[in-house]
């Protein structure tokens, strides 16, 4: 076994044994990793606090064959505010577990890891709406698996101008012209921007903008809906929040 350092966040905790912790990880280095603490649930061990989940920050680890075993920590961002509100604890879980689920072993995550840190930062900041921020991060997070909605050209004739329809059916816009004969839900110019500016930003941009209560409104609606019909899988973390 050789000794690796790993940056990322810790998505899960669990009891293993008497007393060590089972932890899954989103890391920078090797995607999301299974890792144990040995001894981390007792009182004194340094390991601890590190054994949450939201801490962020670097682990030392023996590589094993199927998991690795963390020796040492240094957490740089443990997100205890998120703590303090229920809401955030509820809205921060779901991020955790939309990357617990998709994210996959060995394979490049930096920006699935760039994306859930700078949405608990967001999150914590307390400067967005929660449905917002959930609303950004799907997007993103769609993205990031190829499986985005088309705003930027008519899904029907690749027209780039007059995007007045966001159709189900076709996974995208559809132009004025062409709705005439395809349906969809009508959409603001307002919200099909929001849409083009989550999708096309780098995730470090991402939360630099509010919505009036209207555009917010409708962009929920719409993203709702196709979480309906392109995503199989229920979060737990749904029912609460």
């Amino acid at each position: 076994m050789g000794l690796v350092i790993l940056t990322g966040i810790v998505l899960s905790s669990s009891d293993v044994g008497e007393f060590d912790k089972r932890l899954v990880i989103l890391t920078k280095e090797a995607g999301r990793v299974t890792a144990f603490a040995k001894g981390a649930r007792r009182p004194n061990n340094a390991l601890v606090a590190a054994c949450s989940p939201f801490c962020f920050g670097t682990f030392e680890a023996f590589e094993g064959r199927n998991s690795y075993h963390i020796s040492k920590a240094n957490i740089s961002n443990y997100f205890r505010d998120l703590a303090i509100e229920y809401d955030k604890v509820c809205l921060g879980s779901y991020f955790l577990e939309v990357a617990d689920f998709l994210s996959v072993e060995g394979v490049d995550e930096r920006n699935r890891l760039a994306l859930l840190y700078q949405s608990l930062k967001a999150l914590e900041s307390g400067r967005f709406s929660h449905r917002l921020l959930r609303n950004i991060y799907d997007l993103k997070t769609w993205v990031i698996d190829g499986e985005y909605p088309n705003v930027f050209s008519c899904m029907c004739c690749g027209k780039k101008e007059s995007l007045t329809t966001f159709s189900i059916k076709r996974h995208g816009m559809i132009c004025k012209e062409c709705s005439e004969t395809e349906p969809g839900v009508d959409i603001s110019g307002s919200t099909l921007y929001a849409m083009q500016f989550i999708v096309s930003s780098s995730i470090e941009k991402l939360y630099t903008f509010v919505l009036n209560s209207e555009t917010e409104e409708e962009l929920t609606r719409i993203l709702d809906a196709y979480r309906l019909n392109y995503r199989a899988h229920k979060y737990k973390s749904e029912d609460f929040i």
